[in-house]
Order: structure tokens, then sequence, then C-alpha cells
């Protein structure tokens, strides 16, 4: 039987749409599913994905990126990677699996909710195999950290982090139930494939594949790049669903949407990949600083797809472009210093010769951040850890869900909260963005409780830090993060300072 090139069946085939006989088509696609935004059917029709595949192009491929995956594993399991690695690698990895394993299952979510509402045929066909992909995503990034469990307990975050109220899990989870699973179909396609996913962790996976294999982590490297693929042909789905809005004449709300979506992903990139580039990376594997990386993979990438697309760029670019240079570090302080209340182990990054390095690369690093290390290198070498341990909570976004944080420095001390009080109850946030975030749709946001409301309001006992750690889900001294390197860094500040005496 002669079989036909795909291109001579492939649009007849997944052009799926129908008149419906006994539903209106308002209730096969209730708006606030589907996210149409009164846009008819028609015109939803010309919604034309860059990647396309058939079930048996996709089932082929998938089991040869799993055969590939597993085996590589497989074969390197007796490379007792973990024991041998840095440890501020082994960091990296416990801090991406408990970030991002379950937050692939909940993108199913999403995807699903396109397969079945979004008005595109052609998105509900991508989306089905947007599911697929995410539900292998969630179940190889459970699977690989699984046998690290048994020598370390902080590898079952993994699975444990979404399931607790630790606070870096609420930040998480705040974000990706924004924008994935209480939103509508085309929302999703925005805020998720383009805003994160195209924005964000596509490129952001190519590097992190390119840093495994520089620290030898083959293994994990060939996972990423499994992952990434599939994500180059999913995180699509936004690009053509922007294009019929903006033909449409809905361009203000496809910007709206844009806008809310990269801010917010940017917030919860810099806190897990900023620390992780610029201080948890072995300074011998670091090829290129986080602000170099967000400039050449992320800034640049992103500008071409807003102008190809007819966007603008974000109305709070600039502010964004300075954050570059500050946000990052300032979550790194403060993830360290709380060290105790995540579920890994913060690399300091603050050896001499790092900070060399980071003065190199962000140049009045030590007049703004380096003065307050030295405070916390100071109380180390008199053996005053205590002192360098938190007493109680930051204060935290009711936005991002991430702790406040200014630019420290006599010079460029900037601390400033914003504050917007709604029905007798304050609201405080990072900066004018996250509050025009908010203030966009306040009653989608106003009754989630931050982990300080919640400390706050008696939910957390008892009322101190040993409270809070029993609150967020951790069990025993073994998931506590600790300083990465147990202050072996010390000596080499020490070592220093004995050849400058």
């Amino acid at each position: 039987m002669a079989i036909h090139q795909r291109n001579d069946w492939y649009d007849l085939t997944r052009a799926t749409n129908w008149t419906p006989s006994y539903v209106t088509e308002d209730e096969l696609f209730p708006d606030e599913m589907s996210g149409s935004m009164g846009i008819p059917m028609e015109s939803w029709e010309v919604y034309d994905e860059p990647y396309k595949t058939t079930f048996p192009e996709y089932v082929k491929v998938q089991r040869e990126k799993d055969a590939g995956a597993y085996s590589v594993k497989a074969a390197l399991e007796r490379a007792k990677i973990i024991e041998k690695s840095d440890p501020g690698w082994v960091t990296i990895l416990k801090q991406h699996y408990g970030a991002i394993a379950l937050g692939e299952y909940a993108a199913v979510t999403g995807e699903a909710r396109m397969s079945r509402f979004s008005k595109a045929p052609g998105n509900r066909n991508m989306a089905m195999f947007g599911m697929l992909d995410e539900t292998r995503h969630g179940q190889i990034q459970l699977y690989f950290p699984h046998e690290y469990c048994k020598t370390d307990r902080q590898f079952d975050w993994a699975w444990k982090a979404y399931h607790q109220n630790d606070w870096a899990s609420i930040a998480a989870k705040h974000f990706f139930d924004d924008i994935i699973t209480g939103r509508d179909a085309i929302s999703v396609a925005i805020m998720l494939t383009f805003g994160f996913e195209t924005g964000f962790t596509n490129m952001q996976f190519l590097g992190l594949a390119a840093d495994a294999a520089d620290a030898g982590d083959y293994t994990f490297a060939n996972l990423i790049s499994s992952i990434q693929t599939d994500e180059s042909r999913h995180a699509q789905q936004g690009g053509p669903a922007l294009e019929i809005l903006i033909a449409n004449g809905k361009k203000e709300e496809a910007q709206l949407k844009v806008d809310m979506a990269v801010w917010r992903a940017w917030r919860l990139f810099a806190i897990l990949t900023g620390p992780a580039l610029d201080y948890y990376t072995p300074l011998e594997h670091r090829g290129h600083s986080f602000k170099e990386f967000m400039h050449e993979w992320i800034v640049g990438q992103f500008e071409r797809s807003l102008i190809d697309l007819g966007l603008d760029k974000p109305w709070y670019w600039d502010t964004f472009m300075e954050e570059l240079d500050s946000t990052h570090h300032g979550y790194h302080l403060g993830v360290w210093y709380w060290r105790p209340t995540i579920w890994w182990n913060p690399a300091a990054g603050v050896t001499p010769q790092e900070r060399d390095w980071l003065e190199e690369k962000y140049p009045g690093w030590n007049a703004r951040w380096g003065q307050c290390w030295d405070v916390i290198t100071e109380n180390l070498i008199a053996d005053k850890e205590e002192l360098t341990l938190p007493e109680t909570l930051p204060l935290v976004c009711n936005m991002n869900q991430l702790p406040i944080c200014g630019i420290p420095g006599e010079e460029h001390w900037d601390m400033k909260v914003y504050t917007v009080e709604k029905d007798g109850r304050l609201f405080h946030f990072s900066n004018e963005v996250d509050q025009w975030v908010f203030e966009q749709d306040p009653q989608r946001y106003e009754q989630h409780m931050s982990i300080v409301d919640r400390f706050l309001n008696g939910d957390v006992e008892p009322m101190n830090l040993q409270g809070a750690l029993e609150y967020m889900g951790m069990e025993g001294v073994a998931e506590l993060g600790r300083d990465a390197h147990d202050y072996a860094w010390i000596e080499k500040v020490k070592d220093n300072m004995k050849k400058a005496s």
C-alpha cells in the first residue's frame, strides 16, 4: 500500500473543529476555560504550529530519547558522581529536582486545558503531545534522583518539595498555580509556553546541560538535553496564539499576559539560576556569569521573539535590566543565611578567588555585597557560627513569595517596601512591578497567605524558628540546609590573610 507523505494529509487530520449540534459553541468552549476573548472559531483555525509531528513519529523519537537517557544512567551508576563531584554541583542537582520535578506534573494540567478547551485545533493537537512530554519529564526527574535518597535525605525533596510548606516551595507553587493551573487555555499558551518556557527554561536547559558536562556529570547532562528537546517543541504553542490575538485586535490583552508572566518567571529564575551560576558552580567551571548568560541566552532572543510577533518590550524592561546586576546576589545572601530552611546546601562562593571573579563580573560587588560577607566571614573565623544563622523569618513579598531584598552599601542602599492596604490587610511587595502584577487582578491573589502571614496568623507553632522548620516539613537535621562545603572556604580566607600579613 502506498504511503502518502505527511505534508499531504497532516493539516487535514489535525483540523478537528466541527459545528456542534446539541450544545452551543460557548458551552463547548466556555470563555473562562478557552480564553478566546470573543474571537470566532474560524479565526483560530489559522493557528499554525511551527513544530509538526504525528503520533507514530512522536512515539519513535521519545522511545529513543528514553532509551538513551536511561542507558547512560545505567552505564554510569558506578561512577559515584555524587560522591566525587564538588558539593556545589550536588547542590544544584538538589535545588533543580526539588523546584522542577513536580512542576512538570503541574504543567500536564496546563497542557490538558489547552488540549480540551483551546479553539485552535493546532493548539489542541500540540498540547496532547505536550501532556505526554510533561508527564515524561516529571517521571524521569523523580526516577533519577531516587537512587540518591538512601545516602542523602535532601534528594527526597524532589518529590517532597511541593507537598510541604517550605517558603521556597510556596514561591514555586504560587508561580506555577498562577500561570498554569489557574488559567484558561490561551493564557497557559502565552504565560507558560511563551513567557516561561520560550523566555527562560528552554535556554536555561541548554546551558545547564553544558555545565553538567563540564562538571563531569554526563548522566544529568544527557537527562536535561533529552528534556530540552521536548521543551523546544511544545514551547512553540504560545507564538501562534499571540499572532491570532494581535491579528484580531487583542494586542493589549496579549501584551498584559506576556508582561505578567515574564516578570513572575524572572523573579523565580533569579533565585534558582542566579546563585547556581555565580556561587554554586565551582570557579573552574564557570564559563560565564549569570548576567552574561541572561544577556546572551535570554534577553537577546526574547527581544527578537517579541519584535517578530509585533509586541513591545515589557514596560518595566529597564528595571529588569538593572536587576540583572543585583537581585540574585541579594537572594543568594538570604538563602545562605536562612540555609536551615531549605532542602539544599548553598555554597557560599566567596573565597578570595571567587570574590575577585565576582568583582570582575559585577564591578562594585565588594563595596556592596562583599561587606556583608566580611561580617559573616569574621564571625566564622571567630567560631561564632550562631551569629550566621537566622532567629526568625524575613519580610516576604506577597506576589513572588520571596524575601524582599535591597542593595547594601553606603552609596547604594535602596531598601524600599511597596505596601498596599486592601480590606484592612497590608500587602508588601519587592518593587513597583510586583505591586503592578498584584493590582491587575487582586481577587486572584489577595486570599493567599505568605509564609510570614501564616507565622503572624498563628498557623506556625511554636512561633519561633524551630516551629517554622517543623511547619515547613523539615524532618531532622539530615534535611536542613547547611553550608555546602562545611565552611572549608574559610581556610582559604585564612591562608589569604596570612599571605597578606
